[in-house]
C-alpha cells in the first residue's frame, strides 16, 4: 500500500510539473513551421523531422521559462483571478522541485539542440535569457514588455530556418513581428480590462498603460501589419500568387479585433486560436492555400 501511495504521490507531482510547464501554450511555438511552409518545395522527410524536433526543444525551454515566471511571480499570481490555480501560485507544487526540473530540462534540451545546429542552440540559450530577464524586470518597464513578448515570436520563426537551414526574408521576419506586437497589445488590454482597478496588484506595467494608448497602438501595429504582409506576397522572391491569402490574414486581424473589442477576449492567443472557430478556420485555410499556391505555381 505505502508503495503504491508513492507511486500515486509521484505521478502526480510529474503531472504538476508537466502543468506548470504550461502545454496549452505550446501553440505559439507552431510558428517554428513557418520555414517548411514557405519553403515548401525544398521540404524533405529529414527536414520535417528536425523542425518537429526543434519545435519539441523549443517547447521544453519554453515550458522552463513559464517556471522560473511563475516562481517569480507567486505573489502577484495568488491575485490574479486565473492565474492564482497554477501549480506553484496554488501551493499544491513544490518551487523547489520545479525549479531543479526545470534546469535539468534546460541541460538536455540545450545539448539537444546544439545536435540539430550549434546556433539553434545559441537562439534557444538567448531566447531563454531574454524571456528571464523579461520575468526579473523587464516586464515592469512599458513598451519594452510587448516589444520583448513579440521578440520570442520572431525568435520561434528564425529557429524554424536555423533547424532546416533556411533563411528568411526580412519582410516574413517584420510580418511576424508586428503580427506578434498585435497579440502582444492585445494580451495587456484584456489584461487591463479583467483587472480594472486591481490592475496594480498583479503587474504594476498596467498602472502605466490605458485602453486609449493599446488601442492607438493596436491601429498602427494592424495596418503595418496589413501592409508588410502584402508588400512580402509580392517582393518575397515567391509566386506573386501569394496575393491571394492576403484576405485572409485581413480578416483573422479583423476577427482578432472583434473579439478583444466586443466579447473582451484576448488574453490568451492560443486559447483563442482553439475556442473561436471562425480564426482556427481561417488559419487552416491559410495554411492550405500557401501549400497549394507554392505547389502549384513554384
Amino acid at each position: 500500500m505505502q508503495s503504491q501511495s508513492n507511486i500515486n504521490f509521484n505521478r502526480r507531482i510529474f503531472w504538476l510539473l508537466i502543468k506548470q510547464m504550461r502545454p496549452k501554450q505550446w501553440t505559439k511555438n507552431l510558428l517554428i513551421f513557418a520555414a517548411p511552409l514557405f519553403s515548401f518545395e525544398v521540404v524533405t522527410t529529414s527536414a520535417l523531422f528536425y523542425t518537429f524536433a526543434g519545435f519539441l526543444l523549443l517547447c521544453f525551454i519554453s515550458g522552463c521559462v513559464y517556471i522560473v515566471n511563475d516562481y517569480i511571480d507567486i505573489e502577484s499570481d495568488q491575485n490574479h483571478p486565473v492565474k492564482r490555480n497554477r501549480p506553484m501560485a496554488s501551493g499544491e507544487l513544490n518551487s523547489s522541485i520545479a525549479l531543479v526540473f526545470g534546469a535539468l530540462i534546460v541541460m538536455v534540451s540545450l545539448s539537444l539542440a546544439y545536435l540539430l545546429n550549434p546556433l539553434f542552440s545559441l537562439l534557444l540559450v538567448f531566447y531563454f535569457c531574454l524571456n528571464v530577464a523579461y520575468s526579473i524586470r523587464l516586464k515592469n518597464v512599458v513598451i519594452i514588455d510587448i516589444m520583448i513578448i513579440a521578440a520570442g515570436f520572431v525568435l520561434r520563426a528564425i529557429a524554424g530556418g536555423l533547424v532546416i537551414h533556411v533563411p528568411f526574408t526580412p519582410w516574413f521576419l517584420l510580418c511576424t513581428m508586428l503580427l506578434s506586437l498585435f497579440l502582444a497589445i492585445g494580451k495587456r488590454r484584456h489584461e487591463l480590462f479583467l483587472l480594472g482597478n486591481e490592475k496594480g496588484t498583479h503587474r504594476k506595467v498596467l498602472e502605466k498603460y490605458s485602453f486609449e494608448l493599446l488601442d492607438q497602438l493596436s491601429s498602427i501595429v494592424t495596418t503595418a501589419t496589413i501592409i508588410s504582409y502584402s508588400l512580402f506576397t509580392f517582393t518575397s522572391g515567391r509566386t506573386i500568387q501569394l496575393m491571394w491569402t492576403i484576405p485572409l490574414v485581413i480578416y483573422g486581424i479583423f476577427r482578432y479585433l472583434y473579439l478583444i473589442h466586443i466579447e473582451n477576449k484576448g488574453g490568451a492567443p492560443d486559447k483563442v486560436l482553439f475556442e473561436d472557430k471562425h480564426i482556427l478556420f481561417t488559419v487552416v485555410i491559410y495554411v492550405i492555400s500557401v501549400v497549394l499556391i507554392l505547389y502549384c505555381f513554384e
